[in-house]
Parts: structure tokens; sequence; C-alpha cells
């Protein structure tokens, strides 16, 4: 490591909160940093405070890469485009009149706990450490997408005639299906930070 006590106790503090990779390309900057300020006539832990201060918290830079993780983002966007969606699909429930459809009951059920699980898995997965982020982003981004395509079939099927609030939501629905498609290859490489 650097050869400062500052330098190597922040670096070794890091490791655990960024991929390798990352790391190894942080510590370079960290130290070159340090080494310019020593260049530039800097006391040795004057030179280091002034490189960890240029460089930031490891809190910061832990959040930087957390906040760009394919799981993290994944999940923030399905978490935020979920009551969009759902609103549409409520003004097409509404308008079209759900309630004369022939839908099982069971079938609502169903649905209304899956919803909830979802929820629960993708809010879930942006608190969580990197390996369950990376898995529970995936398996709510599969329930979101078994969810929209389930709405979509079962409009499809079961609504006696189109009404105007499903031009908004089928679409909405299958454009999360398409993000959830893209996206789970590279959950599924299971990223560092995912």
């Amino acid at each position: 490591m650097a050869g400062h006590v500052l330098i190597d106790s922040y670096l070794a503090e890091l490791r655990p909160h960024v991929p390798s990779s990352a790391w190894d390309e942080l510590a370079d900057g960290l130290l070159e940093t340090y080494e310019h300020n020593l260049a530039a006539g800097l006391e040795q832990d004057a030179a280091a405070t002034g490189a960890l201060h240029d460089f930031g918290t490891i809190e910061q830079i832990s959040h930087a890469f957390v906040a760009n993780a394919p799981g993290h983002r994944a999940a923030r966007v399905l978490l935020f485009t979920g009551p969009l969606v759902g609103l549409s699909w409520a003004a097409t429930f509404l308008t079209a009149t759900v309630w004369t459809w022939h839908l099982p009951v069971g079938a609502a059920i169903a649905f209304g706990l899956g919803l909830f699980a979802a929820v629960v898995v993708l809010a879930v997965a942006l608190r969580a450490t990197r390996c369950a982020r990376t898995r529970l982003t995936a398996i709510g981004g599969a329930g979101a997408l078994l969810l929209d395509a389930g709405l979509i079939a079962a409009t499809v099927a079961l609504a006696p005639s189109p009404v105007w609030p499903m031009a908004v939501a089928i679409p909405a629905s299958l454009a999360r299906a398409a993000y959830v498609v893209r996206m789970l290859p590279h959950i599924a490489r299971r990223s560092p930070l995912g």
C-alpha cells in the first residue's frame, strides 16, 4: 500500500465497499494525489490528509458505486415507475368496470399478493447488501414482469370493449416489461455491487 498510515487505513476500510478492479484504480489515484502533495512540498501527514480530503469519504465513494450499480438502479426504476403504471391500470379498470368482468376471485387475490410481494422485495433490494441486492432485484423484476404480462393478458381476454386508459396502461406495462427483459442479463451477471 501507500506507506502512510492514514492512506493505508483508508484503503483497507474502502476495500469491502467497492469492486476489486475499482479499488485498484482508486488506490492508484489516491497514491498519485498523495505523491503530488509531497512533491508540492507538504509534510507527509499534511500530504496524506490533503489527499484523503480531495478524495472524499468512504461513504461518498461507496454511495456513488451503489447508486450506479445495476441492481440498485433497476430496483429504483421499477419502484418509482410502479405508481404511474398502477394509476394507468386503475383508470383502465374503473373505466372498463372491472367488477363486471368474469375474473376469478382467486386470480384477483393472487395478483394483489404478487404486487405486494414485488414491491416489498424491490424496496428491500434498495437497502440490501451487494449479493442480496442482486438476487432481490432479479426476483422483484421477474415479479413485475409477470404482473405486467398478467394485467395485459387479463385485460385483452376479459375486457368487454377497449377503453381509452388502455392506450396508456398497456404501453406502460409493455415498456416496463421490456426494461425488465433488458436489465435481467445485467443483473444475472451478478455485478459485485448489484
